[in-house]
């Protein structure tokens, strides 16, 4: 991946980053305020030697460094941390005590600290002033020779402890900038994961990757669109509405040398969408005054009629059948000029009735009836009657669903069309998620510019005024 690549993932991912830093934060949070204050305290103590024991300073500086670190290991002896207790009176155990103090020497010095920590900071202050008193008699017991009573070396306390007002424990700055730190990190890498495991179709490049068919249209997600009718919804100015516009203007450069041109439209998997595109789409068309017949294909779970709330008694297995005609099939949808089939009674054998004389007979009627003849059929990978609509039909149009059909789908969808010789027309991808960059421009735009049609009124009205402008400027020439 480049860097480009990431960047576009982040864009892509945002909500997986920002979930991550979100949830880091919040634990950091808990953790925090739950977590008990400790409060230090430290002590300092200076080692050196007597002015008898050495003669020249060097080598008496050079002694009290040696000893001072076997000094800093006694303080976490059990011994010292018994004379500590019993100078606190008992109150503290010796093993409680040995945790909560720690002994460091200052580099190439001959002092030592002592520090105690402790939930109270009194109790802390009287821990590491003990050790220190304690530490200074035991060095000296211990650094007295036999028969003497001069150490040859002495602690003395240079730095008494003192109660701390601020706790050194729990950091909230501290930790909720780690968290957020870690948060950052664990969601992009998080982000990128997925995006490379994400097999979905979410761009142009991703279907560029699959296949060469162009993509005729984007359609986005508009929750109002599904509590209307559909004449209703796509006679607005919406970008909904908008976008199927753009999908039948490109419909138009397909099979231009035809006059008659019939259409499958299918998807990979059911749920993607394509009886709401093969719906929408054949109404966008009849709105622009094109013959347009929408014939329901998918004769296992037909969604049309209860769509558009006409009548399912009679349909494509009737005419099928030669039970009825097929203008007595055909029922009219509101007063946009479509011309619909429902599917009709659920047959047992719908690929054998989509692949008889009598379906290929009916698609003839219908080329000679009607400009265009959308057939809205079932998905192309569970059943077989999709690629056998598109053998008998001048092309197909694929359905994908934004996010949710993988490249292997798209691919094997693909796959099936040309294995029966038929050619996949475009690509449509649904419930794209909306973007107002760059496209609320496009919209504005073209709404107050293509919004107004004049009427015939207005035309005819301003006729005479034209004309008498037209008269008056001759006059003038001549």
């Amino acid at each position: 991946m480049e860097l480009k690549d990431y960047w576009r993932t982040l864009r892509r991912r945002w909500k997986v980053v920002v979930l991550c830093v979100a949830a880091t934060l919040a634990v950091a949070s808990v953790i925090t305020w739950q977590t008990t204050p400790l409060y230090s305290s430290s002590t300092r103590i200076f080692v050196s030697t007597s002015p008898s024991d050495s003669t020249q300073a060097y080598q008496g500086n050079l002694f009290a460094t040696q000893r001072i670190a076997s000094y800093a290991s006694l303080v976490k002896d059990r011994p010292l941390a018994q004379r500590v207790a019993d100078d606190l009176g008992g109150t503290i155990d010796p093993d409680t005590l040995r945790d909560e103090v720690t002994a460091t020497v200052d580099p190439d010095t001959v002092i030592l600290q002592i520090t105690a920590t402790d939930a109270d900071a009194v109790t802390a202050r009287d821990i590491a002033q003990s050790y220190a008193q304690q530490l200074k008699i035991l060095v000296g017991t211990l650094e007295t020779p036999n028969g003497k009573k001069a150490p040859l070396v002495k602690a003395s306390i240079v730095d008494n402890a003192q109660v701390a007002d601020v706790p050194v424990s729990p950091q909230p700055v501290r930790n909720l900038g780690l968290a957020f730190v870690l948060g950052l990190l664990l969601g992009v890498g998080l982000a990128v994961l997925r995006e490379l495991m994400d097999t979905s179709v979410s761009t142009a490049e991703d279907i560029a990757e699959v296949t060469t068919v162009p993509i005729l249209g984007h359609i986005g997600v508009d929750a109002s669109a599904a509590k209307k009718s559909p004449a209703e919804v796509l006679s607005d100015v919406t970008p909904w509405a908008e976008a199927f516009r753009v999908l039948r203007t490109n419909m138009q450069y397909v099979e231009v040398d035809q006059d008659q041109r019939v259409f499958v439209v299918s998807s990979s998997l059911p749920g993607e969408g394509k009886s709401t595109t093969a719906v929408n789409l054949a109404i966008t068309l009849a709105l622009a005054k094109q013959r347009v017949v929408l014939v329901e294909c998918d004769l296992r779970r037909p969604l049309i009629a209860q769509r558009l709330n006409l009548d399912d008694g009679v349909g494509t297995t009737s005419v099928l059948i030669g039970k009825v005609q097929l203008n007595d099939a055909l029922q009219p949808y509101d007063e946009t000029g479509l011309q619909v089939l429902t599917s009709g009674p659920i047959p047992p054998n719908p690929s054998e009735l989509l692949q008889s004389h009598a379906m290929e007979k009916l698609l003839g009627e219908l080329r000679d009836q009607f400009d265009i003849v959308i057939l809205d059929a079932p998905p192309l990978l569970p059943v077989t009657d999709a690629a056998l609509l598109a053998a008998q039909a001048d092309g197909a149009l694929v359905v994908v669903r934004h996010g949710k059909t993988t490249r292997d789908q798209l691919k094997h969808a693909i796959e099936r069309i040309e294995a029966v010789d038929a050619k996949p027309i475009g690509v449509v991808i649904n419930l794209a998620p909306s973007r107002r960059t760059g496209r609320s421009y496009g919209y504005g735009y073209g709404y107050g510019y293509g919004g107004y049609e004049p009427r015939v009124s207005d035309a005819a009205s301003k006729k005479p005024a034209r004309d008498a402008h037209r008269q008056g400027r001759q006059k003038r020439q001549s």
